[in-house]
C-alpha cells in the first residue's frame, strides 16, 4: 500500500487554483457550493482531518477541499477507471514531462487545418487504442507519460469532451470539431501535481478505500449515476457495469462506513425525476438524510432534454 504523505506546501501557496484537467460526465463543479453548504461541521472545526473519494472521476469537490480546508491531513482516491488512475499518478510523479509533451501535442494540433485536424484526433485514438494492453498500470513507466497526454489531447478535442469506452475498454468518442481547444494547462496541472503529493491514488473498486478511513474521515462517493429511463444510460467511463446490483453493494458498503464512524457523502440520480413511486433509493438509504438539490442535466443527444433536473444527496449525519 502506498504510504500517505503529509508533508507538503499550503493550498494558500499554490501558484493558481487547481481544478479538474479532464472534462467529465457528472462532473460536480457546478454543484460545489450546494455540496460545501451540507458538509460536515468536522470540516471546519479539525474533528475530520482525512478525505476519501472512492470515485474519483474529475475530482472537483477534491480539488475544492484540498485547497479550502487546511485541517485535511492525507487524502484517498481511487477509481475503476484505470487512465483515469494512470493519469492522477503520472501527474503527481511527473508533471514537467506530462507539461512537455502536452504541450507539443498543442502546437503540432493548432498548425494543422480543421480537415487535418481531425485526421490527427483518429490517429491519436487509434495509437491510444493500440497501446491498451501494453501498460502497467501498478508500476511507474516514461510510457504512462504519453499515454496520459492521448488521454487529455482526445478529451480536450473530443465530442462533448465525453470519455466513453466500449467493451474491450476502447476509447470511442468521435472528433469534436472545436475551434481552437486548450490542451495544455501548464500550471493548472502543475497546482494539482502539488496537492496529489499528499495523496494515495489507487485503482480498484471503491471498497479498496477501507483501509484508508476511520471516524475521522470524509468520504465523498459519486459513482456512475442510476438510470432515470431507459435511454439515459451512461455508465460507460470504464468497461465495466455499475447496475442496480452495484448501487446496493455500494449502499452496504455506506452503512459499513457509517458504522465504522466516518462521515459520508453521496451523489445520485432522482429517480422521482422520471417515476413519483420509484423508491429505490429511500429504501436502500432508508436509516439516512437525503437532500434534493438542483442540478443540470448536460449530456442527452436530445437539447431539449437538458436543463434543471433533481439529484440526491445522502448523509449519515
Amino acid at each position: 500500500m502506498e504510504a500517505f504523505i503529509s508533508t507538503y506546501s499550503q493550498p494558500s501557496l499554490l501558484a493558481k487554483t487547481a481544478k479538474p484537467f479532464l472534462k467529465w460526465a457528472g462532473g460536480k463543479g457546478q454543484l460545489i457550493d450546494t455540496l460545501v453548504s451540507l458538509f460536515p461541521e468536522g470540516l471546519l472545526t479539525g474533528e475530520i482531518n482525512k478525505y476519501a473519494e472512492p470515485f474519483i472521476g474529475g475530482g472537483a469537490l477534491f480539488f475544492y477541499i484540498a485547497q479550502h480546508y487546511p485541517s485535511i491531513e492525507t487524502y484517498f482516491i481511487s477509481d475503476v477507471n484505470q487512465e483515469l488512475v494512470l493519469a492522477y499518478k503520472t501527474i503527481r510523479e511527473n508533471v514537467e514531462g506530462l507539461i512537455s509533451v502536452l504541450a507539443s501535442l498543442e502546437k503540432d494540433y493548432h498548425a494543422l487545418s480543421k480537415v487535418e485536424q481531425k485526421t490527427f484526433f483518429y490517429q491519436i485514438r487509434q495509437a491510444f487504442n493500440s497501446q491498451l494492453w501494453s501498460i502497467n498500470p501498478n508500476i511507474y513507466q516514461n510510457n504512462w507519460i504519453e499515454r496520459v497526454a492521448m488521454l487529455i489531447f482526445l478529451n480536450r478535442t473530443c465530442f462533448n469532451g465525453l470519455f466513453r469506452v466500449n467493451s474491450r475498454g476502447e476509447f470511442n468518442v468521435p472528433f469534436g470539431d472545436y475551434k481552437n481547444p486548450s490542451i495544455c494547462d501548464a500550471e493548472n496541472l502543475r497546482s494539482i501535481s502539488n496537492i496529489l503529493q499528499r495523496t494515495s491514488i489507487e485503482f480498484g473498486d471503491f471498497t479498496i478505500s477501507r483501509k484508508f478511513v476511520d471516524e475521522r474521515t470524509f468520504v465523498y462517493f459519486d459513482p456512475p449515476y442510476r438510470p432515470i429511463s431507459n435511454t439515459a444510460s451512461f455508465t460507460s467511463y470504464s468497461k465495466f457495469d455499475f447496475g442496480d446490483d452495484s448501487q446496493k453493494r455500494l449502499a452496504e458498503y455506506f452503512h459499513l462506513l457509517s458504522v465504522a464512524g466516518a462521515k459520508l457523502m453521496l451523489s445520485n440520480s432522482d429517480p422521482k425525476n422520471e417515476n413519483p413511486d420509484d423508491d429505490f433509493f429511500e429504501t436502500l438509504y432508508r436509516p439516512y438524510r437525503i437532500e434534493r438539490v438542483e442540478a443540470y442535466r448536460m449530456i442527452n443527444c436530445d437539447s431539449s432534454k437538458r436543463g434543471k433536473i433533481k439529484e440526491l444527496v445522502i448523509l449519515n449525519y
